[in-house]
């Protein structure tokens, strides 16, 4: 997989989604997913309900989720700062 690429060559990668830094990646800063799947879920309700999907407005992420894998960064010789902890919304040993 592309995580284990980028290990292998000792590449600091940021990815779209948590599962990459389960997998093996370094940091994974995206979308919630389940959010965007609450909000989708909203959206299908009011088409459901007679609404004209030309009249919804868009609507853009409003929460992203922030993982970080420290066994891959102390594989890379990486220091994670504490700033950065604290932000996460995940912490993977």
């Amino acid at each position: 997989m592309i995580t284990a690429l980028a290990l292998g060559n000792k590449i600091p990668a940021v990815y779209p989604f948590p599962r990459f830094a389960v997998e093996g990646g370094l940091i994974a800063y995206g979308v919630d997913l389940a959010d965007q799947l609450h909000n989708a879920g909203g959206y299908a309700a009011r088409i459901l309900k007679g609404e004209n999907p030309a009249d919804l407005p868009i609507q853009t992420p409003t929460r992203y989720a922030l993982t970080i894998n420290i066994k891959t960064a102390k594989a890379l010789g990486l220091t994670v700062p504490a700033s950065l902890f604290a932000r996460a919304d995940e912490v993977i040993e």
